[in-house]
């Protein structure tokens, strides 16, 4: 779905975000690849078309989105953060053979915290295991028996 640049502006004034081409830029691929990209994965892209662009900038626009909620960063895979336009609250689910990424719906948006000493800014779910397409149930699986 192709999102204009008034759509973006929006969103990034939402945020108290100045918009800029760059910025612009980087919330576009993030709204129209919901692929869960890397820094890397998003300056790869947008340099093509935009040479001047530097992965400092990519990094920086990342960072100053996430710090104001406009998307979410995550830290599901040691290394490497990974990005994500959340128009709903959502967990993630990462493939530990394929290092794919997949959202899933959250039933619930309270995670046992009612505890009045603390304001809840963000919730994080992550899920780690072997995706539908990576798991063979022929394989023999090891079950580690945590009996004393």
């Amino acid at each position: 779905m192709q999102h204009s640049a008034t759509d973006i502006s929006a969103i990034l004034a939402k945020a108290d975000i100045k918009p800029s081409v760059q910025r612009i830029a980087v919330l576009r691929y993030l709204l129209e690849n919901r692929c869960h990209p890397t820094v890397d994965d998003i300056y790869r892209s947008l340099s093509v078309e935009m040479p001047s662009l530097s992965r400092t900038t990519v990094y920086n626009t990342l960072w100053l989105l996430a710090e104001r909620g406009a998307i979410l960063s995550l830290d599901i895979e040691r290394g490497n953060t990974h990005f994500d336009y959340a128009e709903c609250p959502h967990a993630h689910f990462r493939c530990n053979k394929c290092g794919a990424i997949y959202d899933i719906p959250l039933t619930h948006t309270c995670v046992g915290l009612s505890d009045a000493r603390f304001h809840v800014d963000s919730i994080n779910v992550y899920y780690t295991g072997t995706c539908k397409k990576c798991f063979n149930p022929n394989s023999k699986i090891k079950i580690q028996n945590n009996q004393h």
